[in-house]
């Protein structure tokens, strides 16, 4: 596309073909189209400015729109968009001026840029009543009438990726701003994030940079009490530290609620444009009604009144029946658990338990958890398979019930262990060996992993891609084979994906898992190690840089996704909250003596009404803040649903006085 104020065009769509292997051409197909010629003139008939590169084993092209090739995709689609009077209409061509540009004086972000995109390739369909012959190479087959073309030419094996390209220019004044910026130790440009990569990486890294934030009050709490020698008090000062990160915890997703409806909803809102949706899931069709259609209020009920007797049965049905194969695929989760996880766990912990020597147990810690990812990833196989079932629709929905199950896998691998060491030998000087052992093997692991293996992969990739060549090429006189075009390195990337493999939509499981597994870590052994909170603090900075580095240079550039929160992820947190209270109080009810071994006598009574009054705090102070603030509510009630007719009105309204609201809007 033509961004305001460059002359360059920004290629971002690339299509991965397959090399033509060429025969001898006979006469049935010199009659017949060229595939690939064919897609090219039928992209550039919807307004996309359309480039081929030759590469060493594919073909490539690459994509750019212009802002009016955008802008009626957009019409087509009915995309809702920020208006300058702050009301969400859908978008119309004819009244562009009426919309409010992004941050970057572009009119679209790129999360409806790549849904244009998508809409105007994957639209082009045999608009004739006759099949068309097409060949590519070797290869001859049908066009049918009304068969999109690009699904044709996957179904062939023809065309074998659609991807987006980073933009480079962009993407080094990111390197910059954030991934190589380290004096905004937590803060980043989350506007920049979500225009270069969409809203749930945005929401993702707004999430542990409010994160890492907080963690440096327990941190800082955290090195006193292990610096500090309090005497008499160090029993009640446990306690305290304890009472305060309860509290902590809970204040702070409660506040997190509030900035993530700010962010959804305020003024940067208006350049996200993220509108609140209905969920959809089971049961979302309500007595023939979908929540979702735009249809108008009138037809709906009419409709509601003819099929509600039929409707209301079908619908509990499915209702009723997705429930039961959800709890019976949860407990086949739970029960694969217990009977072969746990016994596995459990062994491995008195390995470790047995073992003198510390080197050899940062050995078996490693290897542990590197077999422990396969173990995983065939428990996610499973879970997807499982899910199939569950008569879900939504693929958020979808998702979520995945990251539940997995979790499961993850939170008996990750804490069995401590928790074998806690209980069993009930020795603290041994948990915090464990838990340092724990927090930085898994994390040195983890990053080494994330980081290394798509360099590795796509070194391998390319020294594959460049055999090839030589190999055709063997005899010739060509020099030295390379990999010189931009978007032939970019496909040789790996794509943003889940480590367990592609049941999760995008790379975010990995990331929300190794936060929710180190939060889980930190806080419910907090009273054993205090510090474990300072070693969080390091290792999230590092992260937020690391991760940076890992969307912007190791990967392709992820598929943008729109969303509101952080989804399952919440649940999961708070559930780890609550089972901190009681891991907690178990810990400080065996208080440790001055040879280092628990007791039980000191304090029992006083620890039991303790997690009470935490549960308490849990449940009660989170209504002390509210989630929604009030403001928020007012912008959602604004933006209620028009009916077509009213919202062209209001939209020529808007554009017609937009140059005395608004002068600086006015799209040149």
């Amino acid at each position: 596309m033509k961004v305001e104020g460059e002359e360059q065009t920004v290629f971002e769509i690339a299509l991965v073909f397959s090399k033509k292997e060429e025969n001898g051409e006979t006469e049935d197909e010199g009659s017949r189209y060229d595939a690939f010629d064919l897609l090219v003139e039928e992209l550039k008939k919807t307004g996309l400015l359309v480039e081929a590169v030759p590469g060493l084993a594919h073909e490539f092209i690459k994509l750019a729109a212009p802002l009016e090739a955008l802008g009626k995709a957009a019409a087509e689609l009915q995309i809702r968009k920020r208006t300058n009077i702050g009301m969400d209409l859908a978008f119309d061509w004819d009244q562009v001026k009426a919309f409010v540009k992004q941050a970057d004086g572009s009119l679209f972000s790129w999360c409806e840029r790549h849904h244009c995109y998508h809409h105007l390739t994957y639209g082009i369909v045999n608009k004739s009543k006759l099949s068309v012959p097409l060949k590519y190479g070797c290869k001859n087959f049908y066009w049918e009438p009304w068969e999109p073309l690009l699904r044709k030419l996957e179904t062939e094996g023809i065309l074998k990726q659609v991807f987006p390209l980073h933009d480079e220019q962009k993407k080094k004044e990111m390197l910059r701003s954030w991934a190589l910026n380290f004096w905004d130790v937590t803060r980043q440009p989350i506007d920049d994030i979500y225009l270069y990569f969409g809203a749930k990486i945005a929401i993702y890294f707004a999430f542990l940079g409010m994160y890492t934030r907080w963690l440096l009050f327990p941190a800082a709490l955290g090195i006193v009490l292990h610096l500090v020698d309090f005497g008499s008090l160090q029993y009640l000062a446990l306690p305290v530290f304890f009472i305060s990160i309860i509290s902590w915890a809970v204040f702070f997703f409660q506040f997190w609620k509030r900035k993530n409806y700010a962010l959804i909803t305020s003024s940067l809102s208006s350049r996200w444009n993220i509108s609140y949706t209905v969920g959809t899931g089971p049961g979302y069709k309500i007595f023939g009604m979908d929540l979702n259609s735009r249809k108008h209020p009138l037809v709906s009920a009419k409709k509601f009144e003819e099929d509600n007797a039929k409707e209301k049965k079908a619908y509990q049905r499915d209702e009723w029946l997705g429930r039961l194969k959800r709890i019976r695929n949860d407990t086949v989760i739970i029960l694969s658990i217990i009977c072969l996880q746990l016994p596995f766990e459990l062994a491995y912990a008195h390995l470790y338990e047995k073992i003198g020597s510390d080197i050899i147990k940062f050995g078996l810690t490693a290897v542990y958890l590197l077999f422990i990812q396969y173990f995983t990833r065939f428990g996610g196989k499973v879970s997807a398979d499982l899910i199939k079932n569950e008569n879900i629709d939504n693929e958020d929905f979808r998702a979520d019930s995945l990251i539940y199950k997995l979790f499961g896998l993850y939170f008996m691998q990750t804490y069995i262990g401590v928790f074998y060491h806690a209980l069993l030998h009930r020795n603290i000087m041994t948990l915090r060996k464990v838990l340092i052992q724990r927090l930085i093997v898994s994390e040195v692991f983890e990053n080494l992993l994330e980081n290394s293996l798509p360099y590795l992969k796509y070194s391998y990739k390319k020294f594959g891609t460049v055999r090839l060549k030589k190999k055709h090429n063997k005899g010739s006189s060509i020099g030295k084979i390379k990999v010189n075009s931009r978007v032939e390195k970019e496909y040789l990337k790996s794509a943003y994906s889940a480590s367990i493999g592609s049941e999760l939509e995008d790379g975010l499981f990995d990331d929300f898992l190794e936060l929710a597994l180190q939060f889980g870590m930190i806080m419910m052994f907090a009273s054993a190690f205090p510090l474990t909170f300072a070693f969080a603090v390091v290792n999230n900075i590092m992260e937020i840089r690391t991760d940076a580095l890992k969307l912007l240079v190791m990967h392709k550039r992820p598929v943008p996704r729109a969303t509101a929160t952080i989804g399952a992820w919440l649940n999961i947190f708070q559930f780890l909250i609550v089972m901190s209270i009681c891991t907690n109080c178990a810990l400080l009810v065996c208080l440790y003596d001055e040879e280092g071994k628990w007791k039980l006598e000191p304090g029992l009574a006083a620890i039991l009404v303790m997690e009470h009054i935490l549960l308490l705090i849990k449940f009660g102070f989170s209504r002390f803040v509210p989630e929604e603030p009030a403001w928020v509510r007012a912008s959602r009630v604004k933006n209620a649903t028009h009916t077509p007719e009213v919202s062209r009105e209001l939209l020529r309204t808007i554009s017609g006085g937009e140059n005395m609201m608004n002068p600086a809007q006015v799209i040149k």
